[in-house]
Protein backbone atom coordinates (compact mmCIF):
# COMPACT_ATOMS: atom_id res chain seq x y z
CA UNK A 1 0.00 0.00 0.00
CA UNK A 2 1.29 3.57 -1.17
CA UNK A 3 2.50 5.75 2.04
CA UNK A 4 -0.06 8.02 0.84
CA UNK A 5 -2.97 6.25 0.96
CA UNK A 6 -4.89 6.21 3.86
CA UNK A 7 -8.01 3.77 5.22
CA UNK A 8 -11.15 5.57 5.21
CA UNK A 9 -12.83 6.70 8.44
CA UNK A 10 -16.48 6.57 7.24
CA UNK A 11 -18.66 6.30 4.35
CA UNK A 12 -19.93 9.17 2.88
CA UNK A 13 -20.64 8.50 -1.04
CA UNK A 14 -21.33 5.17 -3.31
CA UNK A 15 -17.92 5.83 -4.39
CA UNK A 16 -16.06 5.69 -1.03
CA UNK A 17 -18.34 3.30 0.28
CA UNK A 18 -17.24 0.94 -2.42
CA UNK A 19 -13.53 1.42 -1.16
CA UNK A 20 -14.53 0.29 2.33
CA UNK A 21 -16.36 -2.83 1.15
CA UNK A 22 -13.54 -3.87 -0.63
CA UNK A 23 -10.47 -2.59 1.95
CA UNK A 24 -9.01 -0.04 -0.31
CA UNK A 25 -7.55 3.03 0.84
CA UNK A 26 -9.32 6.60 0.15
CA UNK A 27 -7.65 8.58 -2.27
CA UNK A 28 -5.04 11.12 -0.67
CA UNK A 29 -2.75 13.50 -2.81
CA UNK A 30 0.52 12.80 -3.56
CA UNK A 31 2.85 15.91 -4.73
CA UNK A 32 1.07 18.07 -6.96
CA UNK A 33 2.86 18.50 -10.44
CA UNK A 34 -0.16 19.36 -12.34
CA UNK A 35 -1.75 22.77 -12.44
CA UNK A 36 -5.12 22.69 -14.35
CA UNK A 37 -6.84 25.89 -15.26
CA UNK A 38 -10.53 26.19 -16.73
CA UNK A 39 -10.59 29.97 -18.08
CA UNK A 40 -13.92 30.03 -19.00
CA UNK A 41 -17.24 28.39 -19.81
CA UNK A 42 -17.35 30.57 -23.12
CA UNK A 43 -16.85 28.25 -26.06
CA UNK A 44 -17.66 28.57 -29.88
CA UNK A 45 -19.14 24.85 -29.55
CA UNK A 46 -21.60 23.31 -27.73
CA UNK A 47 -21.05 19.55 -27.10
CA UNK A 48 -23.53 16.91 -26.31
CA UNK A 49 -21.50 15.50 -24.05
CA UNK A 50 -19.54 18.49 -22.61
CA UNK A 51 -19.68 18.56 -18.76
CA UNK A 52 -18.62 21.84 -18.28
CA UNK A 53 -21.93 22.99 -20.28
CA UNK A 54 -19.56 25.71 -22.22
CA UNK A 55 -21.28 27.25 -25.18
CA UNK A 56 -21.33 30.58 -27.26
CA UNK A 57 -24.01 32.15 -24.60
CA UNK A 58 -21.40 31.46 -21.56
CA UNK A 59 -20.16 34.64 -20.42
CA UNK A 60 -17.89 33.43 -17.09
CA UNK A 61 -14.19 34.38 -17.72
CA UNK A 62 -11.07 34.48 -15.79
CA UNK A 63 -10.07 38.01 -14.61
CA UNK A 64 -6.19 39.50 -14.46
CA UNK A 65 -6.47 39.35 -10.79
CA UNK A 66 -7.27 35.66 -10.76
CA UNK A 67 -3.99 35.37 -13.64
CA UNK A 68 -2.01 37.27 -11.75
CA UNK A 69 -2.59 35.25 -8.59
CA UNK A 70 -1.82 31.96 -10.61
CA UNK A 71 0.97 33.16 -12.40
CA UNK A 72 2.89 33.81 -8.92
CA UNK A 73 1.51 30.38 -7.71
CA UNK A 74 3.74 28.98 -10.34
CA UNK A 75 6.23 30.57 -9.42
CA UNK A 76 6.51 29.55 -6.23
CA UNK A 77 5.34 25.79 -6.44
CA UNK A 78 8.91 23.82 -7.01
CA UNK A 79 6.44 20.35 -7.73
CA UNK A 80 4.58 22.13 -10.32
CA UNK A 81 6.02 20.38 -13.87
CA UNK A 82 2.64 20.64 -16.07
CA UNK A 83 -0.04 23.57 -16.64
CA UNK A 84 -2.82 22.27 -18.07
CA UNK A 85 -5.24 25.14 -19.96
CA UNK A 86 -8.60 24.00 -20.72
CA UNK A 87 -12.28 25.60 -20.73
CA UNK A 88 -14.72 25.81 -22.61
CA UNK A 89 -12.22 27.30 -25.07
CA UNK A 90 -9.22 28.38 -22.94
CA UNK A 91 -7.87 30.36 -25.50
CA UNK A 92 -10.65 32.64 -25.77
CA UNK A 93 -10.41 34.52 -22.57
CA UNK A 94 -7.82 37.18 -22.94
CA UNK A 95 -5.71 35.88 -19.47
CA UNK A 96 -4.95 32.63 -21.90
CA UNK A 97 -1.81 33.54 -23.77
CA UNK A 98 0.06 35.36 -20.66
CA UNK A 99 -0.68 32.49 -18.76
CA UNK A 100 1.16 30.72 -21.39
CA UNK A 101 3.95 32.90 -21.49
CA UNK A 102 4.44 32.95 -18.14
CA UNK A 103 4.79 29.38 -17.79
CA UNK A 104 6.97 28.76 -20.52
CA UNK A 105 9.05 31.44 -19.07
CA UNK A 106 9.16 29.18 -15.73
CA UNK A 107 10.18 25.88 -18.17
CA UNK A 108 6.95 24.37 -16.91
CA UNK A 109 5.32 21.86 -20.03
CA UNK A 110 2.06 23.84 -21.23
CA UNK A 111 -1.28 22.14 -22.64
CA UNK A 112 -3.78 23.63 -24.51
CA UNK A 113 -6.63 21.36 -24.50
CA UNK A 114 -8.17 22.48 -28.22
CA UNK A 115 -11.01 21.83 -29.71
CA UNK A 116 -9.28 22.74 -33.25
CA UNK A 117 -12.30 24.60 -34.48
CA UNK A 118 -10.96 27.53 -32.74
CA UNK A 119 -7.95 27.79 -34.93
CA UNK A 120 -10.13 29.20 -37.23
CA UNK A 121 -12.26 31.30 -35.82
CA UNK A 122 -12.20 35.31 -36.63
CA UNK A 123 -9.55 36.79 -34.23
CA UNK A 124 -7.37 33.55 -33.60
CA UNK A 125 -5.65 33.55 -37.01
CA UNK A 126 -2.46 33.68 -35.59
CA UNK A 127 -3.17 30.85 -32.49
CA UNK A 128 -1.23 27.91 -33.88
CA UNK A 129 1.45 29.81 -34.80
CA UNK A 130 1.64 31.20 -31.43
CA UNK A 131 0.99 27.59 -29.96
CA UNK A 132 4.22 26.39 -31.87
CA UNK A 133 6.97 29.18 -30.88
CA UNK A 134 5.69 28.72 -27.87
CA UNK A 135 6.14 24.80 -27.37
CA UNK A 136 2.64 24.52 -26.22
CA UNK A 137 1.36 20.58 -26.26
CA UNK A 138 -1.82 20.39 -28.22
CA UNK A 139 -4.77 17.83 -26.98
CA UNK A 140 -7.42 18.14 -29.32
CA UNK A 141 -10.77 17.05 -29.30
CA UNK A 142 -11.57 14.23 -32.21
CA UNK A 143 -14.19 11.81 -31.28
CA UNK A 144 -14.27 9.81 -34.17
CA UNK A 145 -12.57 10.01 -37.54
CA UNK A 146 -15.90 9.52 -38.89
CA UNK A 147 -17.33 13.15 -40.19
CA UNK A 148 -21.03 11.74 -39.21
CA UNK A 149 -20.41 10.54 -35.93
CA UNK A 150 -18.26 13.75 -34.95
CA UNK A 151 -20.60 16.27 -36.84
CA UNK A 152 -23.81 14.79 -34.78
CA UNK A 153 -21.83 15.10 -31.20
CA UNK A 154 -19.95 18.09 -31.90
CA UNK A 155 -22.32 20.44 -34.19
CA UNK A 156 -22.65 20.24 -37.91
CA UNK A 157 -19.33 20.89 -40.27
CA UNK A 158 -17.12 20.69 -37.45
CA UNK A 159 -15.29 17.30 -38.57
CA UNK A 160 -14.13 19.02 -41.32
CA UNK A 161 -12.86 22.43 -40.11
CA UNK A 162 -11.08 20.03 -37.43
CA UNK A 163 -9.12 18.47 -40.07
CA UNK A 164 -8.25 21.55 -41.73
CA UNK A 165 -7.05 22.61 -38.34
CA UNK A 166 -4.52 19.52 -37.81
CA UNK A 167 -3.56 19.78 -41.14
CA UNK A 168 -2.40 23.23 -40.42
CA UNK A 169 -0.94 21.84 -37.00
CA UNK A 170 0.97 19.27 -39.06
CA UNK A 171 2.60 21.72 -41.35
CA UNK A 172 4.08 23.90 -38.07
CA UNK A 173 5.87 20.44 -37.07
CA UNK A 174 3.10 19.47 -34.82
CA UNK A 175 2.41 15.72 -34.06
CA UNK A 176 5.79 13.98 -36.23
CA UNK A 177 6.30 11.82 -33.69
CA UNK A 178 9.81 13.81 -32.24
CA UNK A 179 8.51 15.09 -28.96
CA UNK A 180 9.31 18.31 -30.55
CA UNK A 181 5.89 19.94 -30.49
CA UNK A 182 3.29 17.43 -29.56
CA UNK A 183 -0.28 16.40 -30.56
CA UNK A 184 -2.72 14.34 -29.05
CA UNK A 185 -5.70 13.60 -29.87
CA UNK A 186 -9.06 12.83 -27.78
CA UNK A 187 -12.03 10.16 -27.92
CA UNK A 188 -14.70 9.66 -25.90
CA UNK A 189 -17.78 7.68 -26.88
CA UNK A 190 -20.78 8.99 -28.23
CA UNK A 191 -22.79 7.52 -26.28
CA UNK A 192 -23.11 5.96 -23.13
CA UNK A 193 -21.01 3.62 -23.17
CA UNK A 194 -17.00 2.91 -22.48
CA UNK A 195 -14.10 3.47 -24.66
CA UNK A 196 -12.43 1.04 -26.00
CA UNK A 197 -9.17 -0.35 -25.56
CA UNK A 198 -6.91 2.69 -25.82
CA UNK A 199 -3.97 1.57 -28.02
CA UNK A 200 -5.70 -0.64 -30.54
CA UNK A 201 -8.10 2.48 -31.03
CA UNK A 202 -4.85 4.20 -31.59
CA UNK A 203 -3.68 2.47 -34.18
CA UNK A 204 -6.82 2.62 -36.01
CA UNK A 205 -7.18 6.68 -36.06
CA UNK A 206 -3.54 6.69 -37.08
CA UNK A 207 -4.21 4.51 -40.22
CA UNK A 208 -7.69 5.89 -41.39
CA UNK A 209 -6.06 9.90 -40.35
CA UNK A 210 -3.37 9.55 -42.13
CA UNK A 211 -5.02 7.28 -45.40
CA UNK A 212 -7.95 9.88 -45.83
CA UNK A 213 -6.01 13.06 -44.50
CA UNK A 214 -2.36 13.32 -44.67
CA UNK A 215 -3.20 13.63 -41.00
CA UNK A 216 -0.57 12.18 -38.09
CA UNK A 217 -0.74 12.69 -34.63
CA UNK A 218 1.68 11.69 -31.71
CA UNK A 219 -1.08 9.45 -29.22
CA UNK A 220 -4.77 9.04 -28.86
CA UNK A 221 -6.13 9.96 -25.18
CA UNK A 222 -9.41 7.37 -24.39
CA UNK A 223 -11.60 9.48 -21.97
CA UNK A 224 -15.03 8.48 -20.59
CA UNK A 225 -18.20 10.69 -20.32
CA UNK A 226 -19.33 11.59 -17.18
CA UNK A 227 -22.72 11.75 -16.01
CA UNK A 228 -22.26 15.39 -14.89
CA UNK A 229 -23.98 18.42 -16.55
CA UNK A 230 -25.04 18.67 -20.52
CA UNK A 231 -24.14 14.68 -20.76
CA UNK A 232 -26.51 13.97 -17.63
CA UNK A 233 -28.96 15.81 -18.73
CA UNK A 234 -29.21 13.92 -22.61
CA UNK A 235 -28.80 10.21 -21.21
CA UNK A 236 -32.03 11.71 -18.69
CA UNK A 237 -33.98 12.72 -21.14
CA UNK A 238 -33.50 9.40 -23.41
CA UNK A 239 -33.64 7.01 -20.10
CA UNK A 240 -30.61 6.20 -19.92
CA UNK A 241 -28.99 7.73 -16.87
CA UNK A 242 -29.06 4.94 -14.39
CA UNK A 243 -28.63 1.95 -16.85
CA UNK A 244 -25.02 4.49 -17.53
CA UNK A 245 -24.09 4.78 -14.06
CA UNK A 246 -24.82 1.34 -13.32
CA UNK A 247 -22.55 -0.10 -16.09
CA UNK A 248 -19.89 2.68 -14.93
CA UNK A 249 -20.08 1.23 -10.53
CA UNK A 250 -19.75 -2.35 -12.22
CA UNK A 251 -16.66 -2.10 -14.44
CA UNK A 252 -15.20 -0.52 -11.29
CA UNK A 253 -10.80 -1.58 -11.79
CA UNK A 254 -9.18 -1.21 -8.43
CA UNK A 255 -5.83 -0.97 -10.56
CA UNK A 256 -6.94 2.63 -11.54
CA UNK A 257 -6.35 4.19 -8.22
CA UNK A 258 -2.90 4.77 -8.44
CA UNK A 259 -3.06 6.68 -11.51
CA UNK A 260 -6.18 9.06 -10.82
CA UNK A 261 -5.05 12.43 -12.16
CA UNK A 262 -6.65 13.82 -8.75
CA UNK A 263 -3.93 12.32 -6.28
CA UNK A 264 -0.92 14.42 -8.58
CA UNK A 265 -3.44 17.50 -9.97
CA UNK A 266 -5.44 20.38 -8.59
CA UNK A 267 -8.17 22.16 -11.18
CA UNK A 268 -8.69 25.60 -10.83
CA UNK A 269 -11.97 27.58 -11.94
CA UNK A 270 -12.22 30.55 -13.75
CA UNK A 271 -12.69 32.79 -10.43
CA UNK A 272 -9.54 31.28 -8.51
CA UNK A 273 -11.63 28.37 -6.44
CA UNK A 274 -9.82 24.96 -5.93
CA UNK A 275 -10.99 21.81 -6.80
CA UNK A 276 -9.71 17.63 -7.10
CA UNK A 277 -10.15 17.90 -10.31
CA UNK A 278 -12.42 19.21 -13.67
CA UNK A 279 -15.13 17.18 -13.15
CA UNK A 280 -15.25 18.00 -9.23
CA UNK A 281 -15.35 21.80 -10.56
CA UNK A 282 -17.99 21.21 -12.65
CA UNK A 283 -20.34 20.16 -9.36
CA UNK A 284 -19.35 22.70 -7.00
CA UNK A 285 -17.10 20.27 -4.91
CA UNK A 286 -14.42 22.42 -2.86
CA UNK A 287 -11.53 20.78 -1.58
CA UNK A 288 -11.49 18.56 1.81
CA UNK A 289 -12.49 20.76 4.76
CA UNK A 290 -9.34 21.30 6.18
CA UNK A 291 -8.19 22.55 2.65
CA UNK A 292 -7.44 26.18 1.07
CA UNK A 293 -10.70 26.99 -1.00
CA UNK A 294 -9.40 29.62 -3.13
CA UNK A 295 -5.92 30.26 -4.46
CA UNK A 296 -5.57 33.21 -2.52
CA UNK A 297 -5.46 30.80 0.41
CA UNK A 298 -2.83 29.12 -0.87
CA UNK A 299 0.93 30.02 -0.70
CA UNK A 300 2.26 27.11 -2.14
CA UNK A 301 0.97 23.92 -4.14
CA UNK A 302 2.95 21.91 -2.16
CA UNK A 303 0.37 22.52 1.14
CA UNK A 304 -2.16 20.45 -0.82
CA UNK A 305 0.16 17.16 -0.79
CA UNK A 306 -1.48 14.93 1.76
CA UNK A 307 -5.30 16.03 1.42
CA UNK A 308 -8.23 13.63 1.31
CA UNK A 309 -9.87 13.81 -2.28
CA UNK A 310 -13.60 14.70 -2.26
CA UNK A 311 -15.23 11.78 -3.96
CA UNK A 312 -18.96 11.50 -5.62
CA UNK A 313 -20.60 8.84 -7.49
CA UNK A 314 -18.88 10.38 -10.54
CA UNK A 315 -15.81 9.28 -10.08
CA UNK A 316 -16.86 5.89 -11.21
CA UNK A 317 -16.29 6.60 -14.49
CA UNK A 318 -12.46 7.64 -13.77
CA UNK A 319 -12.38 3.98 -12.56
CA UNK A 320 -14.54 1.94 -15.11
CA UNK A 321 -12.45 -0.38 -17.17
CA UNK A 322 -8.95 0.44 -18.24
CA UNK A 323 -9.59 3.89 -15.98
CA UNK A 324 -9.85 7.67 -17.37
CA UNK A 325 -8.22 10.46 -16.41
CA UNK A 326 -7.20 13.61 -18.53
CA UNK A 327 -4.40 11.90 -19.81
CA UNK A 328 -6.17 9.04 -20.79
CA UNK A 329 -6.34 5.65 -19.82
CA UNK A 330 -4.92 4.60 -16.57
CA UNK A 331 -4.03 1.01 -16.25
Amino acid sequence: MSSTLLPLASTVDPFSSLLVKRGLPQLVAKDITWLQINLGRRCNQACHHCHVDAGPKRTETMSAAVADRLIALMEASPSLELVDLTGGAPELNVPFRRLVLAARALDLRVIDRCNLTILSEPGQEDLADFLADQGVEIVASLPCYSAENVDKQRGGGVFTRSIEALQRLNSLGYGQGDGRLVLDLVYNPTGPSLPPAQASLETDYKAQLEDQFGVVFDSLITITNMPIARFAHELRRSGQLEEYCALLQSSFNAATLDGLMCRSLVSVSWDGTLHDCDFNQMLELPLAPSAPRTIWDLGDLGELRGRAVQTETHCFGCTAGAGSSCAGATT
